[in-house]
């Protein structure tokens, strides 16, 4: 997990310059507040797999994409005083074909294919962006997800969709207001 964290730095930086010493003189100041995160980070919820089975291209052809498969990230110690609202984002390689589609790893076998994440309640996020913000409340929480595989466009009107296994990476960012 990464957190992001305000964290300020002043930077001074002062260069004498002068036409009878042959040297410069720097002055660099870093100052900074480092603050505590407003909830931990379930043990194990570092690594998350989602493992979507065996999916039929038949099903993909008929209905373009799967059934959602749910996931959620779980929050620990959540102190109000530090923050009460999280802002989530999920960053990854985006499909090509797919605005805000998460792309499969290069070592993928299968083509055609990318993923999806939405809300629990199906609303989509797209990758790259802040875009899930959930209020927290004291105590334990869970950011409830959901993937889904998406055939591509041109995959599925032409049936080249690729059989194989795949992987696909994606990072969390957890930001507290």
């Amino acid at each position: 997990m990464f957190s992001i964290i305000k964290f300020y730095i002043l930077l001074f930086l002062t260069v004498f310059i002068c036409h009878s010493l042959p040297s410069i003189a720097e002055t660099i100041n870093f100052d900074g507040i480092f603050v505590e995160d407003a909830c931990d980070l379930y043990p194990g919820d570092e690594l998350i797999t989602l493992d979507f089975g065996t999916i039929a291209d038949k099903y993909l052809y008929l209905n373009s994409r799967t059934l959602s498969e749910s996931f959620s990230i779980r929050l620990i110690n959540c102190d109000l005083s530090l923050g009460r609202e999280i802002n989530a984002s999920f960053n990854g390689n985006e499909n090509s074909f797919l605005s805000g589609y998460l792309a499969l790893d290069p070592v993928s076998h299968a083509n055609g294919i990318a993923i999806s994440l939405e809300t629990d309640t199906g609303e989509k996020i797209d990758i790259n962006t802040k875009d899930h913000t959930q209020k927290l409340s004291a105590g334990n929480n869970e950011i409830r997800l959901k993937a889904f595989i998406q055939g591509e466009p041109s995959a599925l009107t032409n049936k080249t969709i690729s059989y194989g296994t795949f992987i696909s990476t994606l990072t969390f960012f957890l930001e507290y207001n």
